[in-house]
């Protein structure tokens, strides 16, 4: 320890005594009075006769609504990368980026004719942003494509009657309206633009076509996209 401490250093050294002064705790106070003495020693700060049970109690501000929080996207997701879809119904294809949208979910497109992958929402945890880029332009999604226009309507379930068929179990189908046909073929037709003037088109194309997948031996952690 000697050693550790370097202590041989201080050998034949003095170091300055400093003195520190002493307050004082107590006061003697003078008490008017036959019976009381006439003084009475009291501490200066006296001691609390209650504590609270929770010291700092603060008031918490409220706490921010959901819908209002910041919304950050990976830098690689940027509008006309193509993303390889990791989940859901259209697992393993490759799609293109057009914008993020407020709820910070990503709107894609296949397009439709080449993968029959339709205008979606996607979370970017269920994606993988490749070096493949196809260049849109100035090319601007309309405002009308957000949130709001993915929504489903609740359809009105008819009421079962007791005299109704017990078997008749029809299950309604979504289908899409003709608004979204139209602003289905309007995107695509750009992005398909846009495809066919990159230099390796008809390459970009086929990527596009075929699907992903890991086979034996193959890790996506040392894989480059």
């Amino acid at each position: 320890m000697y050693k550790r401490r370097a202590q041989w250093r201080l050998k034949g050294t003095k170091r300055p005594v400093v003195k520190t002064l002493k307050k004082d705790i107590k006061k003697v106070k003078k008490i008017g009075g036959p019976k009381n003495g006439g003084e009475r020693t009291v501490y200066l700060q006296k001691p609390k006769a209650n504590y609270p049970t929770k010291r700092f109690v603060k008031k918490r501000p409220a706490k921010n609504v959901f819908s209002k929080h910041q919304r950050k996207v990976r830098s690689n997701l940027k509008p006309g990368t193509v993303l390889i879809l990791l989940a859901g119904r259209h697992q393993g294809k490759r799609v293109v980026l057009l914008k993020s949208l407020s709820s910070g979910l990503l709107l894609v497109t296949g397009p439709f004719c080449l993968n029959s992958c339709p205008l979606r929402r996607v979370s970017q945890r269920y994606v993988i942003g490749t070096s493949t880029r196809v260049d849109l332009g100035d090319y601007k999604v309309p405002e009308t494509l957000d949130d709001a226009y993915f929504r489903r309507l609740k359809l009105n379930k008819q009421k079962k009657s007791a005299e109704g068929d017990i078997f008749a179990t029809k299950k309604e189908r979504f289908v899409p309206n003709e608004q979204r046909k139209k602003d289905q073929k309007e995107v695509d037709a750009v992005v398909l633009k846009a495809i066919k003037a990159h230099t390796d088109g008809k390459f970009v194309a086929k990527y596009l076509k075929s699907m992903f997948a890991l086979h034996s031996s193959q890790y996506p952690h040392r894989m480059r996209f």
